[in-house]
């Protein structure tokens, strides 16, 4: 019967592309499968903001009649109105180790970007820069912490095969609390605590909206021109609000303030996927109740650092704030270590990202996982 590609419209019957999941990662133990529901709204655009200015169109893969694949093709305009270098992307790329299937799919995604006037295809995004991203080509034997993502360690060698390039590799680090900072990353972190007009104030969940403003006017400040940097719409801040609320920690997430006024941000939030990885992506008919324990009662023992940031005129002012950064790096562990998170995830940074990585490095933090982000011409 030979390969054939479905097309799935999102907000419709996704549940064959969803399925597909399930279907490559069978046998892989450090698979985690996503909540049902959250992947299903990520898909639904009445339920994810992305749509309101992307345009996805949603792929699975069949061989003699069986489901053996997928993949994702998105044109996302904030993308496009920040780069101006007429790419779309491929996402959700997970299929089984057949060079033909993935062929299939690529060729299916390329040609429908293609049609919509796109010169260059990169990828993995689901769906864009903002979510999941990359193939995984090293740490497969680590299971995925929330809002990463897994592969099959043939993924990144298919890709290759049917000519994509790498584009980017992204790091993810490791850092364990029982490992403690170096004798000079505390001495930093002491110096800038000792200054009277700085403070770590945690974010205060009852106007988490209006915090998550503040966190994006210095992620906007800090990582625009940056490789894959996307402006966040004010849609997708109150659905990142909505999302929080229901599993972030406070005294994991904070905001430094100098003279009163928001200097840098940190935000680490308890890894999910420890709470989820027996449920099969099913909260019905107990899943909630494990799940509201497990976050809740008995927290995760890991986390996941998602964004460290400090504005530009404070690290601008080197001599009196040069450390700021280091603190508050110490600051989120030794609390961390309090509340009894054994290690926590830094992710993502990219491969060229020197100094942030040299820094990441000297406090204690190793590389243990590697995304390869993939592109190639639509000529």
């Amino acid at each position: 019967m030979g390969i054939e590609i479905r097309t799935h419209q999102p907000g419709g019957d996704t549940k064959d592309f969803i399925e597909a999941g399930n279907v490559v990662f069978a046998g892989d133990p450090n698979w985690i499968p996503p909540l049902h529901m959250m992947i299903g709204d990520r898909l639904n655009p009445k339920k994810e903001p992305f749509y309101s200015h992307g345009e996805v169109a949603l792929f699975t893969a069949w061989k003699d009649g069986r489901l053996v694949g997928r993949t994702s093709a998105t044109i996302d305009r904030t993308w496009l109105e920040t780069w101006n270098d007429a790419t779309g992307h491929f996402g959700f790329f997970d299929t089984i180790d057949d060079p033909d299937v993935a062929r299939a799919l690529l060729e299916k995604a390329a040609s429908w970007l293609r049609e919509k006037g796109m010169k260059r295809m990169n990828g993995p995004m689901s769906l864009s820069a903002n979510h999941d991203i990359g193939v995984l080509v090293e740490g497969f034997e680590h299971p995925p912490v929330i809002d990463m993502g897994h592969s099959r360690a043939y993924q990144g060698a298919l890709a290759e095969a049917c000519g994509l390039v790498k584009e980017k590799d992204l790091y993810a680090w490791r850092y364990d609390t029982k490992d403690g900072v170096n004798a000079r990353t505390q001495k930093a972190w002491e110096q800038v605590m000792a200054m009277s007009e700085v403070k770590m104030r945690s974010v205060e969940l009852k106007r988490l909206r209006q915090e998550l403003d503040l966190v994006m006017e210095i992620y906007n400040e800090t990582w625009a021109g940056k490789w894959g940097y996307v402006p966040i719409s004010s849609a997708e801040l109150d659905k990142m609000a909505a999302d929080m609320s229901l599993v972030i920690d406070r005294d994991m997430a904070f905001i430094a303030e100098v003279n009163g006024k928001a200097a840098g941000v940190c935000i680490a939030i308890p890894n999910l996927n420890e709470a989820i990885r027996d449920l099969d992506g099913k909260l019905f008919p107990f899943g909630w109740a494990k799940l509201l324990y497990r976050t809740k009662v008995h927290h995760p023992t890991s986390a996941r650092l998602i964004i460290l940031g400090v504005r530009e005129e404070i690290r601008k002012n080197v001599k009196r704030y040069g450390y700021l950064s280091a603190a508050m790096y110490v600051e989120v562990a030794k609390r961390g270590a309090a509340k009894g998170y054994a290690w926590g995830e830094l992710s993502w940074t990219r491969e060229d990202d020197a100094p942030i990585n040299l820094g990441i490095r000297s406090m204690g933090g190793r590389i243990y996982k590697k995304y390869r982000v993939y592109e190639q011409p639509l000529a």
